[in-house]
C-alpha cells in the first residue's frame, strides 16, 4: 500500500513539474513546446489523480490556481516597507532636476538608471516561503492592503512555485494589468450579459482584483509584471540584476526595459518607447527610472510619499478638440470652489470625455474660456481631462465672459480669497456639500473603513437623520435607518455593526478621516506616530509640528487652525464619548548620544550632502528638522547659509560651523 502511494506521489510531482514548466513557457516566455492537445492531456491526468487522492493535493499545484467558494471579505496585510507611489516628471528639464538631486544625494558625478515602460496597471505584492507562494496583496493605501492571494493565484504570470533556488523568504512587487484586447473581449461578454462596461484596462483590472469569487477572477484575462525584490537572503547589487533574478525564478518581467548609463540614453529610450506606444498590446503612460545601484536606494531614502531613487517620466498627453456647452461651479469637501466645463462628448485616450477640469477661478480668467468655445483637451497623467487652450478664432459672436461666483453655489455664503492661496473658498462649516463630503471621507477605506457608508448613504443620513458630523454616526438610534427608503433591518444592522467596528481603527485613520486640509494618510501617520494621542496633538503649537520631519509650515498651520475650531473640538468630544480610539502607538524614542537634540542644516557642507548630514544626526539619536524654532538645539551653518541663520540668531539658537559639526560627529562616535 505504501509503495502504491509513493508511486502516486512520484507521478503527481512529475506531472506538476511538467505542467508548471509548460505554463512558464506558454504564459511567461511565449515559447510553447507542446500542442494544446498534449498540454490538456497532462493537465487532465493531474486533475484526475488529485481528485482520486485529495490528501496529496499541494497548495502550489497548478490545479489550485482557481479557488473554491467566494470569500466573505479580505483580510488586511501590513506592508513593510510601505508600497510608496512615485513622483512624476513630464519634461526633460524635470528629469534633469531629479537627476541632479540624485547625484547630489550620492555625492557622485552620475548614476546609471534602469528604465522600464510604465504599465497602466494595479500594484500588487507577492510573498514566497521556500519558493512557494504564501500570500498576495494589493497596495491599498501603501501601508495596508488587502489579502487577495486566491485572486492572484488565478494569474498564470504569478508562479505558485519558483524555479531554480530562490531565497527562503522573498517578497516581490509589481503590477497586475489587462491588455486592450483582453478588455475588449471582457466588455463583449459583459455587454451580452447586460452588464455595465469597463472604461479602460486599469479600471477593469482594479475591479477584477476586488472580486470575492476567484472563479470569476479566473475568467478574466489578467496578467502581471514583477519588478521589485525584497529579501535579505540573496546578494543582488543592482536593479538590472534583480530583474534577471525575477525572470530566472519564473516571473514575467517587463520586456520594454533598458539599463541607461546616463540621461542621454534615458531620453533616447524614452523616445523609442513613446514611438512604439500605440503598437503595444497594453497601455503604458511613460517610463519608470530607477537608480540601478540598490545600495544607493538606502542612501537616497524616501519622502513620506515616494522614493528619492525613482521617478515616473510620463509621456506627453493625448489631445482632442471639442466644444464647451457650459461651465458650472462645484464645492469640494474642504470648501474649495472648482470650475468644471461640460463638454460635447469626445473620445480621448480610449474613453469618452464629457467634463473637463479648469482647476480654479484664476485659470478660467487666464484662459478666458466661455460657453460655446472650441477647446483642446488633454488628460493629466492620462487620467483627469482638463482644458489646455481655447481656439479663440472659432469663438461664436456675442459670447460673454464666464462670471466668477461671489457666493457659494450651494449655501450662499460669501466666498473668501485667502492670502497666498490660489482659488476661492466657502468657509461655512455647515455647508451641506462639505458636511456630506466629510461623512463620506470618514467612512472611506483609507479612513475608518465603514462598509456601506459611501457618498450616497452619507447624503441620506445627513438629509433624513440629521447626521451632521462623524461624531453623530456613533449615536444613531437603532431602528431609525431601517425606516428610510431603500433600507431595511438587515442593511441597518450591517451598517451599525461596521460603525461599531470602526471605533478601534486608531488615531492615524481618525486624523485622515477628519479631512484636515493638506493632511493625507502618510502625513496623518507621521503626526499620530509623533503625538500618540488626540489630546497631545490638540495641545501642540505650530513649532512642535514643524519640528516633525516631513511636516512643513503649511501643514503645521492647517493642523493648528483645524483643531482650534469649536466644531472640531466638539466632534472630538463626541468621539471620546462614543469610545472611538483616539490613540496610536508612538514612534520609539530615539537613543544615542544626541537623543533629545534637534539639528537644522543650512547652506552647503564641504564634507557631506545635507541628506548625509541628516542621516548622521539620526544615527546618533538626534532629530533632523527642516525649519528653525525655539526648540532647535543646533543650527549647522555651511557655505552660503540662507534665512535660517538669521532666524537662529534671533531665537538664540546655538550656531556651529561645518568644521565644528564634523568634530561633534567624531566625538559622538559612529
Amino acid at each position: 500500500m505504501a509503495e502504491h502511494v509513493d508511486k502516486i506521489k512520484t507521478e503527481l510531482e512529475r506531472l506538476r513539474e511538467q505542467v508548471r514548466r509548460h505554463d512558464y513557457l506558454y504564459y511567461v516566455k511565449g515559447e510553447p513546446e507542446i500542442s494544446d492537445y498534449e498540454y490538456d492531456r497532462l493537465y487532465r491526468r493531474l486533475v484526475e489523480l488529485e481528485e482520486k487522492h485529495p490528501e496529496l493535493v499541494t497548495p502550489d499545484s497548478p490545479t489550485q490556481r482557481v479557488g473554491g467558494a467566494p470569500a466573505e471579505g479580505f483580510a488586511e496585510v501590513r506592508h513593510e516597507p510601505p508600497m510608496l507611489s512615485l513622483d512624476n516628471a513630464y519634461a526633460e528639464d524635470e528629469v534633469r532636476e531629479w537627476d541632479e538631486r540624485v547625484r547630489k544625494g550620492l555625492g557622485a558625478d552620475g548614476a546609471a538608471y534602469v528604465c522600464e515602460a510604465k504599465i497602466d496597471g494595479v500594484a500588487i505584492a507577492l510573498e514566497y516561503d521556500d519558493g512557494v507562494l504564501a500570500r498576495g496583496s494589493t497596495r491599498g493605501d501603501g501601508f495596508t492592503g488587502d489579502d487577495i492571494t486566491a485572486n492572484l493565484k488565478t494569474i498564470h504570470d504569478v508562479p505558485l512555485r519558483l524555479n531554480e533556488a530562490p531565497p527562503g523568504r522573498l517578497e516581490v512587487r509589481g503590477e497586475a494589468y489587462m491588455t486592450r484586447e483582453g478588455l475588449a473581449e471582457l466588455n463583449r461578454r459583459r455587454e451580452a450579459a447586460g452588464q455595465p462596461l469597463f472604461a479602460n484596462p486599469r479600471n477593469a483590472t482594479a475591479g477584477t482584483l476586488k472580486l470575492l469569487d476567484p472563479r470569476e477572477v479566473a475568467r478574466r484575462p489578467l496578467h502581471a509584471w514583477l519588478y521589485y525584490v525584497i529579501t535579505e537572503e540573496a546578494d543582488i547589487p543592482t536593479q538590472a540584476e534583480a530583474l534577471e533574478h525575477l525572470a530566472r525564478w519564473g516571473f514575467s518581467v517587463n520586456p520594454n526595459r533598458r539599463r541607461c548609463a546616463d540621461l542621454d540614453e534615458v531620453f533616447r529610450f524614452y523616445r523609442e518607447v513613446e514611438a512604439a506606444r500605440a503598437d503595444l498590446p497594453y497601455n503604458i503612460d511613460g517610463l519608470v527610472l530607477k537608480v540601478d545601484d540598490l545600495a544607493a536606494h538606502g542612501e537616497l531614502g524616501t519622502t513620506a510619499k515616494a522614493p528619492r531613487w525613482a521617478i515616473a517620466y510620463k509621456f506627453k498627453a493625448e489631445r482632442a478638440t471639442t466644444t464647451v456647452n457650459s461651465i458650472e461651479w462645484s464645492v469640494g469637501r474642504a470648501g474649495t470652489i472648482t470650475p468644471v466645463a461640460n463638454l460635447e462628448p469626445v473620445l480621448l485616450g480610449g474613453t469618452t470625455v464629457k467634463r473637463a477640469g479648469l482647476f480654479n477661478p484664476e485659470r478660467v480668467a487666464e484662459l478666458d474660456v466661455r460657453a460655446g468655445d472650441t477647446v483642446n483637451v488633454e488628460k493629466a497623467g492620462d487620467i483627469i481631462p482638463y482644458i489646455v487652450e481655447v481656439e479663440y478664432h472659432l469663438r461664436p459672436k456675442g459670447s460673454k465672459p464666464t462670471p466668477i461666483p461671489q457666493k457659494c453655489p450651494v449655501c450662499g455664503t460669501p466666498l473668501v480669497k485667502e492670502e497666498g492661496v490660489v482659488g476661492l473658498f466657502c468657509r461655512n462649516w455647515d455647508c451641506p456639500v462639505q458636511a456630506r463630503g466629510r461623512l463620506g471621507l470618514w467612512g472611506s477605506r483609507g479612513a475608518m473603513d465603514i462598509e456601506g457608508l459611501g457618498e450616497k448613504v452619507a447624503a441620506v443620513l445627513y438629509d433624513k437623520l440629521g447626521v451632521r458630523d462623524p461624531g453623530d454616526l456613533y449615536f444613531i438610534k437603532p431602528g431609525s435607518i431601517a425606516r428610510l427608503e431603500g433600507f431595511g433591518e438587515l442593511s441597518e444592522k450591517n451598517l451599525l455593526a461596521s460603525i461599531e467596528r470602526s471605533k478601534g481603527r486608531g488615531l492615524t485613520r481618525v486624523l485622515f478621516g477628519l479631512g484636515i486640509p493638506n493632511v493625507g494618510f502618510e502625513t496623518a501617520a507621521l503626526i499620530a506616530g509623533h503625538f500618540g494621542s488626540s489630546d497631545r496633538l490638540m495641545a501642540a503649537g505650530k513649532e512642535e509640528l514643524e519640528g516633525i520631519k516631513g511636516i512643513g509650515k503649511v501643514v503645521a498651520r492647517s493642523v493648528v487652525e483645524f483643531f482650534a475650531r469649536a466644531e472640531v473640538r466638539e466632534i472630538i468630544n463626541k468621539l471620546k464619548r462614543a469610545g472611538v480610539k483616539l490613540e496610536e502607538e508612538r514612534l520609539a524614542e530615539p537613543t544615542g548620544p544626541w537623543a533629545g537634540l534637534t539639528f537644522v542644516i543650512t547652506g552647503t557642507l564641504p564634507s557631506m550632502s545635507r541628506e548625509e548630514a541628516h542621516r548622521a544626526v539620526e544615527a546618533r539619536g538626534g532629530k533632523a528638522a527642516e525649519s528653525v524654532s525655539a526648540k532647535t538645539s543646533y543650527l549647522v551653518a555651511g557655505e552660503k547659509p540662507g534665512s535660517k541663520l538669521a532666524k537662529a540668531e534671533k531665537l538664540g539658537v546655538k550656531i556651529v560651523s561645518a568644521k565644528e559639526f564634523d568634530k561633534m560627529l567624531k566625538k559622538a562616535g559612529p
